[in-house]
C-alpha cells in the first residue's frame, strides 16, 4: 500500500508481539512504529527528559508491556501527561491480559481486556484519524 494516511500508530509491544495488530493497521493504511520498550539496562528516553521522536510523530498509541512493572506504568502516565501537557489529542489504548484488572491511576485510559480483536482496532484507526482531522 503505496497510500500510507499522515497518521502513524506508535504500538509498544513486547519483542514479537506485533504481527496481527501491526498487519491489520497497515492495511488500514496507518503507518506503524513498533517500540519493544526499554532494553535491559536502559530506560526509557521520556522517562529521563530525553524526548522520543516516536511517541512524539504518533497520532495514537496501543501500549501492552507489563502493566506490573512500575517502569512500564510510568511510560503509559508520562505518555498521557505529556499528551495533555501539549494540548494534544492522542488515543492511547492499554492492553491488559485477559481477566487481569487495570492498574489503579489509569483513569480516562481505555484499556482492552487480551489481544484486541478487529473490531477493536478499526475503531481505534477512526479515532486516530478523527483526532487528526480536528487537530
Amino acid at each position: 500500500m503505496d497510500d500510507v494516511h499522515g497518521s502513524p500508530i506508535l504500538l509498544v509491544v513486547p519483542e514479537g508481539d506485533d504481527g496481527f495488530a501491526a498487519s491489520f493497521l497497515e492495511r488500514l493504511d496507518h503507518e506503524v512504529i513498533t517500540c519493544h520498550g526499554p532494553g535491559p539496562g536502559a530506560g526509557c528516553p521520556l522517562l529521563h527528559g530525553d524526548g522520543c521522536p516516536w511517541y512524539e510523530g504518533a497520532h495514537g498509541i496501543v501500549f501492552s508491556l507489563d502493566l506490573t512493572r512500575a517502569e512500564h506504568r510510568a511510560i503509559v502516565r508520562t505518555y498521557a501527561d505529556a499528551a495533555l501537557a501539549a494540548g494534544r489529542d492522542l488515543p492511547i489504548r492499554v492492553v491488559v491480559p485477559e481477566g487481569a484488572p487495570v492498574p489503579a491511576g489509569y483513569d480516562g485510559t481505555i484499556a482492552w481486556s487480551g489481544e484486541p480483536n478487529v473490531a477493536q482496532l478499526d475503531g481505534f484507526a477512526a479515532l486516530v484519524e478523527a483526532a487528526e482531522r480536528f487537530a
